[in-house]
């Protein structure tokens, strides 16, 4: 990697590390499973315990049984190291399943956590934010953390307290021996803390890759984009660009698993030899006339085996933590961004019976983000329960924000917007669903069957429901001819339809939940005359008894409406019927030669 990545690119995952991830906070995903990972401790510590004690019986084979010829005590020493071996390998298979479903219900937990968050930010966030790049956050940057959950935290405390039970061991041993073998440790932790920082740093960045990659095969390998790519041949071009962003993520694999490697060399190399130090030292020793057995000095070497490889294993394994750090400083930060929609505390839910309809905006403004100049300035509309009002205006004049205002997609910057005189602000979500249907420009149909598409909206809805809804939407006939009917596939977001089908569908699952108020956002803009004309009279029908908004590009479909308002520069223009705006000659006539 260039300086530029270590300066640029670790600076900015160190901030993001520092606000967003902390060892409570790790620690409390842990929290809920506390009685079960202290169960696996003690399993571990047991375990660890009864290894213990395998050395010092090697030393009494050693220096008593073996010179003494006693094959009795020979027979219980060995015999007691077999019944330690098996101990030890039937707490581990029990630590290991037990830590297992530890894991992944942690895994689980996460993973709910962040969707669930995500499901109730605003729209701004994924006006913002590729689709790709929150996938990946969700299974590569969770996936990720699979291994600490389920294997690693059960081998790093395995490790630790293998570790410490023989370091213990060497000192009971002999101190003199066990200190000189401790010697190594400082060091090799220093070394370890250095290769893991800069892995952890390479891996923020290996991370951010692979979430450009997952992008680029969410957008060029959707059903739009193998259609943008063959109509515009350029097949070999994306080829090229994925070529590229997946040589950038193989290079960051090699250097997130090789960095430090020459450090790691030296620690290896330096607890080979310990063994051999230890035998020079124990020969100097005794040769100085200070009394140590073979026995001491064959177990204390068997000791130094037990530890070498949970020692550099410990090592390897905090090395590998540490780089999760930056797994979990992108998923925190999915976690901390601040949910701008929220439900009051004792927020208004409405009785079903009772909504009458009646919409009001009062000095409604609206700015999306920083924007110099508001989207919308001080709107007032007053919509009477069961009219049919018309929203139009030219391209940019904020009607279609309007409706994501209506929505409560956004909140409003200023003003309020009331149903039945409660501020939406007010309302229960639940409330508000039951109250508005909503049907966009683009519906968005489910990879599944036009019935679970439709039943969407109302699960427990029958198949009588569903062809009543279908017919009103000028659909049923067509679903009808389809060889497998309702159980039809729609394919992804709905590509085995044409436009003006998936529009009708869209608006049938709106209309299986009759609600109080309609809002259609160029609902027909994808209809064909004659299909229109039809639907409109459907619509009419549909729209006694209940309030409609209708936002609309094209005036044909809005001139019976009750009123029309007029939108420019994000406000109002003029309002009235198609007649008293036609007679005015102001902005709506204007619009309506231009549609012409």
């Amino acid at each position: 990697m260039t300086s530029d990545f270590r300066d640029g690119n670790e600076n900015e995952y160190e901030d993001l590390a520092a606000s967003h991830v902390s060892l409570g906070r790790v620690l409390g995903l842990f929290a809920p499973y506390r009685l079960r990972i202290l169960f696996v401790i003690a399993l571990i510590v047991v375990g660890s315990v009864a290894g213990m004690a395998s050395p010092f019986l090697l030393r009494a084979i050693i220096d008593d049984a073996l010179p003494g010829r006693n094959l009795t005590l020979l027979s219980w020493l060995a015999g007691l190291m077999i019944g330690i071996a098996a101990i030890e390998v039937a707490l581990n298979a029990l630590q290991t399943i037990l830590s297992t479903k530890v894991g992944q219900a942690i895994m689980h937990d996460l993973r709910v956590r962040v969707y669930a968050h995500l499901q109730s930010l605003s729209l701004g966030f994924f006006a913002g934010t590729r689709t790709g790049e929150i996938q990946s956050r969700i299974a590569s940057d969770i996936g990720g953390l699979q291994a600490l959950v389920t294997s690693t935290a059960n081998d790093l405390a395995r490790a630790l307290s293998t570790v410490a039970m023989t370091i213990v061991a060497m000192l009971l041993l002999d101190w003199r021996l066990a200190l000189f073998s401790m010697l190594v440790v400082p060091v090799s932790v220093l070394i370890s803390h250095k290769v893991a920082r800069l892995r952890e740093a390479i891996t923020y960045e290996q991370q951010k890759r692979i979430a450009d990659m997952s992008s680029a095969i969410q957008e060029s390998l959707s059903v739009s984009g193998i259609i943008l790519s063959k109509t515009m041949g350029r097949g070999e071009h994306l080829t090229h660009r994925f070529r590229r962003a997946s040589r950038d993520v193989a290079a960051l694999e090699v250097r997130s698993h090789t960095a430090g490697e020459w450090q790691w060399s030296l620690i290896s190399l330096t607890l080979s030899v310990l063994p051999a130090l230890t035998l020079l030292l124990g020969g100097w020793l005794t040769s100085m006339s200070v009394p140590i057995t073979i026995g001491t000095l064959v177990a204390m070497i068997a000791l130094q085996e037990q530890l070498l490889w949970p020692f550099e294993h410990l090592l390897e394994l905090g090395a590998e933590m540490r780089t999760t750090r930056a797994l979990f400083a992108r998923i925190f930060e999915y976690l901390d961004v601040p949910i701008e929609i929220t439900e009051r505390p004792g927020a208004v839910r409405l009785d079903r019976q009772r909504i009458r309809g009646a919409v009001r905006l009062e000095k409604v403004s609206f700015s999306y983000g920083r924007a110099p100049e508001p989207t919308l300035k001080d709107v007032s509309i007053d919509i009477p329960a069961g009219m049919h009002v018309a929203i139009v205006g030219a391209t940019g004049s904020g009607k279609t924000t309007l409706g994501y205002l209506l929505a409560r997609l956004y909140d409003v910057g200023k003003g309020s917007i009331r149903y039945d005189g409660v501020d939406v602000r007010d309302l229960s979500f639940q409330s508000l669903a039951d109250l508005l249907g909503v049907v966009t420009q683009e519906p968005y149909l489910l990879h599944a069957s036009i019935a679970e598409n439709l039943r969407f909206a109302k699960p427990e809805a029958t198949r009588e429901e569903l062809i009543a809804a279908a017919t009103v939407a000028q659909i049923h006939d067509a679903i009808a001819a389809l060889p497998q009917g309702y159980d039809t596939l729609v394919g992804e977001r709905g590509y085995r339809f044409s436009g003006g089908e998936k529009q009708r569908l869209a608006l049938a699952r709106t209309i299986l939940r009759d609600p109080p108020i309609l809002l259609l956002d160029e609902a027909t803009s994808a209809l064909d005359t004659r299909t229109e004309q039809a639907m409109a009279a459907a619509l009419n029908e549909l729209s006694k008894g209940r309030t409609t908004i209708t936002i609309a590009h094209r005036l044909s479909t809005i001139r019976s409406a009750d009123r029309i308002i007029v939108m420019q520069r994000g406000s109002v223009a003029e309002q009235g019927t198609h007649e008293e705006l036609i007679a005015r000659n102001g902005v709506y006539a204007m619009l309506v030669r231009s549609d012409g």
